[in-house]
C-alpha cells in the first residue's frame, strides 16, 4: 500500500513538474508571435516621428501651377476615342483597369457599327464581347455595356444623364466615370481622380489624401475656378507622361520648382 502511495505521489510531482517546465514555453511562443506586430508598431511609431510634415501649397503657388499648364496646353484633350456622349460614357467604363490605348484599338471597330444603346444591344452580349476581347475583364465589362444600354432606355430615353447620381446608377459607372462624362461630354467643372490623378495630388503635395474621393475633394478646394474645366486632363497627362509611377521626370516637370515631393530629383 505504501508502495502504491508514493507511486501516485511521484506521478503527482512528475506532472506537476512538467507543468511548470512547459509553462515557459508557451509563454515563449506567445512572446515570439507577438515580436513581429511589436515591431511594426514601433517602427510605425519612429516613421511617424521621422515624418516630415509637408508645407500645404499657397493659392499663389496653385495658381502659378495651373497657369504653367494652361500656357504648355491651353486646350487638353481626353484620350479616349468617343463620338458621342454614350460612346464617352461606354469607353470610360471599358477604360477601368486598363489603358486608353487599349481600349481605343478595341472601341474603333465596335463604335463603328454601335454607336447608340440600341445598336449596342442589338449586337448582343456575345458579339459585343467578341469586339473588346483584348480589353482586361472584358466578360463582365461586356454585360455591363449591354445592362447600362439597357437602364439607358429604360429609364433615360436612351441619352446619357446629366447629373453624377444618375449616371453613378448604370451597370459598371462609378464616381470617376461619372466626372469624366460629365466634364468631357458636358463641360461641367469636375475633378475624375484616376490612378495618375490620385499620384499626382499625393506626390507633389498639392492635394494629399488617402482614397481618390479625398484627394477629388481635395483638389477641388485649391484649384482656382478658372483652371477647373480642364484641370484632370493637365493632372492626368502630367502623370502620365511625367511623374510616371517610377522614375518620374522630375527634370523635365513644369512645376520641379513647387512640387513638394522630397524625393525629386531636381
Amino acid at each position: 500500500m505504501a508502495k502504491i502511495i508514493r507511486a501516485q505521489r511521484a506521478k503527482s510531482q512528475r506532472a506537476k513538474t512538467s507543468s511548470v517546465r512547459s509553462a515557459p514555453k508557451t509563454a515563449s511562443a506567445k512572446t515570439a508571435k507577438s515580436l513581429p506586430k511589436l515591431a511594426a508598431k514601433k517602427a510605425a511609431k519612429k516613421a511617424a516621428k521621422k515624418a516630415v510634415k509637408i508645407k500645404p501649397w499657397t493659392a499663389e503657388e496653385v495658381y502659378e501651377a495651373f497657369s504653367r499648364f494652361r500656357k504648355a496646353n491651353p486646350e487638353p484633350k481626353g484620350e479616349l476615342e468617343h463620338l458621342n456622349p454614350y460612346t464617352l460614357l461606354v469607353a470610360v467604363v471599358l477604360s477601368a483597369q486598363a489603358t486608353d490605348a487599349g481600349v481605343n484599338k478595341a472601341t474603333r471597330a465596335l463604335f463603328a457599327v454601335a454607336d447608340t444603346p440600341e445598336k449596342m444591344i442589338a449586337l448582343g452580349e456575345e458579339t459585343v464581347r467578341d469586339y473588346i476581347k483584348t480589353i482586361g475583364l472584358y466578360r463582365n465589362k461586356a454585360k455591363n455595356v449591354i445592362a447600362l444600354s439597357e437602364k439607358l432606355i429604360a429609364e433615360f430615353g436612351g441619352e446619357v444623364p446629366r447629373t453624377r447620381a444618375e449616371i453613378e446608377s448604370l451597370p459598371g459607372a462609378g464616381r470617376k466615370t461619372a466626372n469624366v462624362v460629365l466634364n468631357m461630354a458636358f463641360g461641367e467643372r469636375t475633378m475624375a481622380v484616376d490612378t495618375h490623378v490620385f499620384r499626382v495630388g499625393n506626390r507633389t503635395g498639392l492635394a494629399p489624401g488617402r482614397t481618390p474621393l479625398e484627394v477629388e475633394l481635395g483638389l477641388e478646394k485649391v484649384i482656382p475656378s478658372e483652371f477647373m474645366l480642364h484641370a484632370h486632363h493637365w493632372l492626368i497627362l502630367h502623370g502620365r507622361y511625367t511623374c510616371l509611377a517610377r522614375g518620374p521626370r522630375c527634370e523635365v516637370c513644369l512645376i520641379n520648382d513647387l512640387c513638394r515631393w522630397p524625393e525629386k530629383t531636381v
